[in-house]
């Protein structure tokens, strides 16, 4: 009986407790607010409640858990941030981080510019002349120029510091030499070109010049209009130690009337020279030619009548299309039905352009489809006419110097695409140098500058600004006709352009 009592309690749900209506609850002081009770309340315990259907024990364990894994986290994360090494590490990580980003967005590099020829001051240097027993050879050395007297049949051999210049300057009135004649005492090198007249129109005498002390081996070519005609002839010329050649072309190409000459030196060094005579029509030096290049510039056209002849040698073996601008004192132009000429491979072509430039000074600039080399023919007025060269030659960025100059003496200077300014100051045989002056060369214009000097003299050409070419132009003007001869301003042997070198294994590898 009493345990059926107890299990109808224990299965009878408990009476609900009665609402406690609003208000202060029964024994609350005066004054306090019913929301704050103020006896002892039971402690609930930190963390998560135990969920339904768990154990009150299981549920304290869960809670237990729960609560120090949180609270060991955060004390982790605070001790970790407080802690300085560890504030460190990640500044540095988010260093690391932004620079890995910067690195991997980066843009790509651009490549480094090519590496162009350095400019390097000559030391000493070496002029040679073809001999001229008796006569004197102006020799220019910084600041001051002698006229020493050649002896002998040998070449004259002149040596100096850098800046060093030679040549000498030749006049008849009369005879088949008769005419001017100017020579640029040449260095001793690896290759030369020349262009002019050939051995049907001229005598022409090649001169090579051996001024070390080993033997030369050389190789002469001759071009003409209907191709390379020496043949074997010129091949494998031996020069020995301090001597000298003298070549008649007519004995290498007979029958050309246009000729371009490559002389290539196999071993050694030779100095190279060729004088041309037309037979009592005007004699002259050829003076050396840039080599082949598909832009070149011809300066020193002079002024005046006569004929003006462009000679073009492509010696490749692919044909050339050149096109030729004259640049005059007035206008940079394509002359009229001279706008190109077509060279075929391995030959000679021939341009008259006198009337393309009209009697003024000018320079001519030929661009080409492939390398050539080109040179210019220039005749005086007169009953008895006289015969000048000028030929393609670097600009003035090096300076130039001539050293055999006298009366009647003038700069061209020819600007093709910028204006340019040089500065000129001639240096007498006697007495103290003039102070220099410069001349401005308008853009795309051709300036005739007369050197006003007496006796003899040289004259030193420095570059100011600007792409400038240049020449020499003698001229005395005779009751028999005009003497005239020119030379080519070439880079003085001051300053020369050593080309890049790249550290490679390649030069030791067999």
């Amino acid at each position: 009986m009493t345990g059926r009592r107890a299990a109808g309690r224990r299965g009878k749900p408990p009476k609900p407790e009665p609402e406690t209506p609003p208000g202060p609850r029964p024994g609350t002081p005066a004054g306090l607010r019913p929301e704050f009770p103020t006896g002892p309340q039971p402690r609930v315990p930190a963390g998560p409640q135990p969920e339904a259907g768990l154990q009150p024990e299981a549920g304290r364990r869960a809670a237990g858990r729960a609560g120090r894994a949180s609270g060991g986290g955060a004390s982790a994360g605070r001790a970790f941030v407080e802690n300085r090494f560890g504030l460190f590490l990640l500044v540095v990580v988010a260093l690391a981080a932004l620079y890995g980003v910067a690195y991997v967005t980066r843009p790509a590099p651009a490549p480094p510019a090519p590496e162009g020829p350095r400019k390097v001051a000559v030391e000493a240097a070496t002029a040679v002349c073809p001999s001229l027993k008796g006569g004197r050879v102006d020799v220019y050395l910084p600041g001051a120029l002698s006229r020493p007297t050649m002896k002998g049949a040998d070449p004259y051999v002149a040596t100096g510091p850098g800046g060093l210049e030679a040549g000498y300057t030749t006049r008849e009135t009369k005879g088949e030499a008769r005419g001017l004649a100017g020579v640029r005492c040449a260095e001793p090198g690896a290759a030369a070109w020349l262009v002019g007249p050939g051995p049907a129109d001229a005598d022409v005498t090649l001169h090579l010049m051996n001024a070390d002390r080993a033997a030369a081996l050389v190789d002469v070519e001759v071009y003409a209009a209907e191709g390379a005609v020496s043949g074997d002839k010129g091949r494998g010329l031996e020069i020995p130690p301090g001597g000298h050649s003298a070549i008649d072309l007519k004995t290498l190409a007979p029958s050309a009337d246009v000729m371009a000459v490559g002389v290539t030196v196999l071993t050694g060094r030779l100095a190279v020279a060729a004088h041309a005579s037309l037979g009592g029509n005007g004699v002259d030096w050829l003076p050396a030619a840039a080599p082949p290049a598909t832009r070149v510039v011809v300066p020193g056209v002079p002024g005046g009548g006569g004929t003006r002849k462009l000679l073009v040698a492509a010696p490749g073996d692919a044909d050339a299309n050149v096109a030729v601008q004259a640049v005059t004192e007035s206008a940079a132009y394509q002359m009229k039905g001279r706008e190109s000429i077509d060279v075929p491979a391995g030959s000679v072509a021939a341009l008259d352009v006198t009337t393309g430039i009209g009697g003024e000074s000018a320079g001519l600039v030929l661009t080409s489809s492939t390398p050539v080399v080109a040179g210019l023919v220039v005749t005086g007025t007169g009953d008895k006419s006289d015969v000048a060269f000028t030929a393609g030659t670097p600009s003035l960025a090096l300076g130039s110097a001539v050293a055999a100059n006298r009366d009647g003496a003038r700069l061209v200077l020819t600007a093709p695409v910028t204006a340019g300014r040089v500065s000129v100051r001639i240096v007498p045989s006697r007495g103290a140098a003039q102070p220099p002056f410069e001349v401005d060369v308008p853009a795309g214009r051709t300036k005739s500058v007369k050197l006003k000097a007496k006796g003899e003299f040289g004259v030193v050409v420095t570059p100011v600004s600007g792409e400038v070419y240049g020449a020499r132009v003698i001229e005395e003007r005779l009751k028999s006709g005009l003497l005239l001869t020119a030379q080519p301003l070439a880079p003085a042997r001051t300053w020369t352009l050593l080309p890049p070198l790249d550290d490679t294994p390649a030069v030791v590898l067999p």
